[in-house]
């Protein structure tokens, strides 16, 4: 089992191997610098514009992506799969829609950085899945490498960033974690649900010899689907469908969008375990970013996550 995609191994020529690497990188970035820029667009704390429309707007971007793909690569009619090969592809699009309701619904019965900190279980859950779906054994250093991947994640929620600032440390001398039994389970089920997700999806693409941009198409027209449907309960809002878009918003529909097309390429020629180690190192580039453009402080603590992350990469695919 390899992070690496088949045709991008070791043994691969040097451009493939600085385009793999330019890929990951930039998924990395994306990642890293969506939480800081959401923070960008708050006006008076709040956030402008409507959650469920921007998801929505990501959808659609993907799907539209995906759409010029087909015209660009000589495609003059739209592609045509029997039922039992379109079907598997509306599974994804609900289990990530059901994870999206679930992190704002755990919200209730934890504090943040207790959901920071055990939303790292999706990493045990994925690699669990991984093994026993795909049928991918994982060798024992792989195994402690993914567990150096959660403390990693652990580590850096808690400890990585000052979140409090310096004139509120004597303020609030309760326990800053808190959880109820209620908000355990909902962690546990939004772990296994990302990590089925992630899977699934891993095996549907791998599994059909469809070509990545036809199979995409089939992905976000379910996701622009259900994700609408979704966006219908909030029509009877005062908040316009657009409203409260700005540059920065824009950008970061561009950047998701882009995003869930390159995970789309890993899924399809790596592994979601690659998946895993992309998220983990946007982690510290959110935290730079958030230092750089937010003003949040660094604890000395910072380089650990970091240390353990490269550690983890290294025995996992040395």
């Amino acid at each position: 089992s390899h992070p690496f995609p088949t045709w991008l191994s070791p043994d691969s020529s040097s451009s493939q191997l600085h385009s793999w690497g330019f890929l990951l990188g930039l998924m990395v970035l994306i990642y890293g610098s969506h939480a800081p820029l959401i923070t960008l667009t708050k006006v008076d704390g709040q956030v402008p514009f409507n959650a469920s429309s921007c998801v929505l707007m990501i959808e659609l971007a993907k799907l539209l992506a995906s759409l010029l793909s087909l015209v660009f690569t000589g495609a003059t009619s739209m592609p045509r799969s029997p039922p039992r090969l379109v079907a598997p592809y509306a599974i994804p699009a609900v289990l990530y829609t059901l994870n999206n309701n679930l992190v704002v619904v755990m919200q209730a019965y934890m504090d943040p950085s207790s959901f920071q900190i055990l939303s790292n279980l999706k990493i045990a859950s994925t690699a669990l899945l991984y093994s026993a779906c795909l049928g991918k054994r994982l060798r024992s250093e792989q195994w402690f490498a993914l567990g150096l991947l959660m403390a990693a994640g652990g580590f850096h929620s808690y400890s990585s960033l000052d979140l409090q600032g310096p004139e509120r440390i004597d303020v609030d001398e309760g326990p800053r974690l808190h959880i109820t039994a209620w908000g355990l389970f909902l962690v546990l089920v939004y772990a296994s649900v990302s990590g089925l997700a992630a899977v699934y999806t891993e095996r549907v693409l791998k599994s059909q010899r469809l070509p990545l941009s036809v199979q995409n198409l089939y992905l976000y027209m379910f996701g622009v689907a259900i994700n609408g449907l979704s966006s219908l309960s909030s029509l009877g809002s005062d908040q316009g469908f657009l409203e409260g878009y700005s540059g920065v918003v824009w950008g970061i529909i561009a950047g998701q969008a882009a995003n869930g097309l390159l995970m789309s390429v890993v899924l399809k020629h790596g592994s979601g375990i690659t998946r895993l180690f992309v998220i983990s190192c946007s982690m510290l580039v959110n935290a730079l970013l958030s230092w750089a453009i937010l003003g949040l402080q660094l604890t000395p603590l910072f380089p650990l996550p970091c240390a353990l992350i490269g550690l983890a990469a290294y025995l996992y695919y040395r």
